[in-house]
């Protein structure tokens, strides 16, 4: 049976009380500072890119072309149009890997994607929600105002488990609908293993900016910390139903922590080479206190 959690689970009071405190901190500096990134020099306060200037001392360092300075040796600072609002996109991971285990990270990002759509609704831009496994999922085009954010909860909390994962379709779809250019953000965990690899060029063909919200836990990385996992065992794919069977000894410990490696490399280089921005939140940390690194402003 297909795992639903209910609303008290994903937004409990003291989350959505922290919300509010959350959005009106955020949003005193959202104009000039939504959102930074990792691998972005600046996305500014609108999107369609005008022209460079010198920088001068006092200008937004983030705004920096890196790739100028380095062909020249001089400093220059990308300049955006600005637009009155910024229409924000969230899509949405719910794939079976999404939703395995007690912690989920479905947990973290409905309420990653509740904070994000509360601080845009909140400064009157527009938010359309979307959410994909195999295929993509409409969720709402366009909703504007704060009345609409519990709204929204309400939409995040129907969404269910769903199968595999497939990012090269859910984007073909999603450019397909011809949405007004506007932010992007991806929340997933990535693993899909068919698109990794081509995920630059993926991410090129979207028209909009785009920041990867990566979900990870602190298994990932050590898979020591997953009970049970030693001797003889077999590892069941969540997504396929495909078993595995294997004998956990140091050399496959490594051999697991160096693939991971791998695939987070090919993720970083992957949005740094599409001018796609790069947050990593711990589904298993404080998600406001995380979000909080989007803005130059210590929630």
């Amino acid at each position: 049976m297909a795992r639903q959690l209910s609303f008290a689970e994903l937004f409990h009071p003291d989350f959505l009380n922290a919300l509010e405190a959350f959005t009106l901190r955020a949003r005193r500096v959202a104009r000039g500072g939504f959102i930074a990134n990792q691998t972005s020099p600046s996305l500014g306060s609108g999107i369609e890119f005008q022209d460079f200037k010198a920088y001068v001392p006092g200008d937004d360092i983030r705004a920096i072309d890196v790739n100028i300075y380095q062909r020249l040796g001089k400093l220059f600072i990308r300049l955006f149009e600005e637009q009155r609002n910024l229409p924000l996109y969230l899509l949405i991971d719910q794939s079976a890997s999404m939703y395995f285990d007690d912690s989920a990270r479905i947990v973290a990002g409905l309420r990653s994607a509740l904070a994000l759509a509360s601080i845009s609704l909140s400064q009157h831009d527009s938010v359309g929600i979307y959410s994909f496994t195999d295929r993509l999922t409409t969720l709402a085009k366009s909703r504007t105002g704060k009345h609409n954010l519990l709204p929204i909860a309400r939409l995040l909390a129907e969404l269910h488990e769903g199968t595999t994962t497939n990012l090269r379709t859910s984007f073909q779809s999603l450019s397909q609908q011809k949405l007004r250019q506007g932010l992007l953000i991806v929340i997933s965990d990535f693993f899909d293993e068919e698109v990794i690899d081509n995920l630059t060029q993926e991410l090129r063909n979207l028209r909009h900016r785009v920041i990867l919200l990566q979900l990870v836990k602190n298994e990932d990385t050590e898979p020591t910390m997953v009970e049970d996992l030693q001797g003889d065992v077999q590892l069941l794919d969540c997504e396929t139903n495909v078993g595995l069977d294997l004998s956990i000894d140091p050399a496959l410990l490594n051999r697991y922590r160096s693939a991971y490696r791998e695939f987070t490399q090919k993720l970083t280089r992957s949005a740094a080479s599409s001018n796609a921005g790069l947050l990593v939140v711990n589904a298993e940390e404080d998600i406001l206190t995380q979000l909080g690194s989007l803005f130059q402003y210590p929630i």
